[in-house]
């Protein structure tokens, strides 16, 4: 079958708070005395096992972004940006050298529509076992107009997009490029939360690897065409050039905070 599936453990799921939409539920992540099977942390991003590990085949992982429930990546500074996003990708790298998991995915929910459920920033690792890799990344879902380049790392909107609209694509990298690439994240964030012309309350981020190439897709959340869902068919939008040059006078010719990129 040519499909990666996985078994969701309801039982589990049924016991996992919910703060994104029942936003009166104590958030789990505010109280780190409380927190347990922690693996790693730098100051306040902490990695920890997750206590809710509703799939059946894989090992799940919470990395903390920081102690401020209501905050979020366009919001931190760029050296708490770059600690976050070189600590992930430690430990998923980590992961996927330690011969357990023949993949591991390195990933983020953000809102009501990204499938998380909890508001304070987090981002999730999921090691399977057996799980087929193949199946899960095609390069040429990042090929894309060029947004910036930098240290060999592109930032490009997708015309290849992996569901439809606008997403965004970090290409290639590697791990030596990880202030870039923690810029070019945080960027692609705060242009889809604050800069779009359309109202966002969610996101996802998705990394992807292809031997030592590390790829990362930002993907803006609404409700998800039926066409896609039903058909697979994908929607490129007819304004990408459009957005492009956006971005690159928002950020990289009038934005003193991005002015050395």
């Amino acid at each position: 079958m040519d499909i990666n599936l996985a078994h969701f453990n309801t039982e589990i799921g049924r016991q996992k708070p919910e703060n994104i939409i029942h936003s009166d539920v104590a958030c789990p992540f505010c109280e780190t005395d409380k927190l347990t099977d922690i693996i790693a942390a730098d100051g306040d991003i902490i990695l920890l096992k997750n206590k809710y590990n509703v799939i059946e085949e894989a090992d799940q992982f919470v990395l903390i972004e920081g102690h401020d429930c209501n905050a979020d990546m366009p919001s931190y500074t760029r050296d708490h940006m770059h600690r976050l996003i070189a600590f992930g990708m430690d430990h998923w790298a980590q992961m996927r050298a330690s011969g357990k998991y023949e993949t591991v995915l390195f990933f983020k929910n953000y809102g009501p529509y990204s499938g998380g459920t909890i508001r304070h920033p987090h981002m999730q690792l999921v090691g399977f076992p057996s799980f087929r890799q193949e199946l899960a990344f095609r390069r040429a879902e990042f090929e894309g107009l060029t947004v910036a380049e930098q240290d060999g790392v592109t930032l490009n909107l997708s015309t290849a997009p992996r569901v439809g609209f606008w997403e965004l694509n970090i290409v290639p990298a590697d791990a030596g490029s990880v202030r870039t690439i923690a810029d070019y994240i945080q960027i692609a964030v705060d242009f889809f939360m604050n800069a779009f012309r359309r109202p966002l309350t969610s996101y996802n981020i998705f990394f992807y690897n292809e031997g030592d190439e590390i790829f990362i897709k930002i993907m803006p959340r609404f409700a998800t065409s039926p066409v896609f869902i039903g058909y697979n068919i994908r929607l490129l939008p007819s304004n990408l050039v459009e957005m492009r040059d956006r971005m690159r006078a928002t950020y990289f010719e009038h934005d003193s905070k991005w002015s050395n990129l």
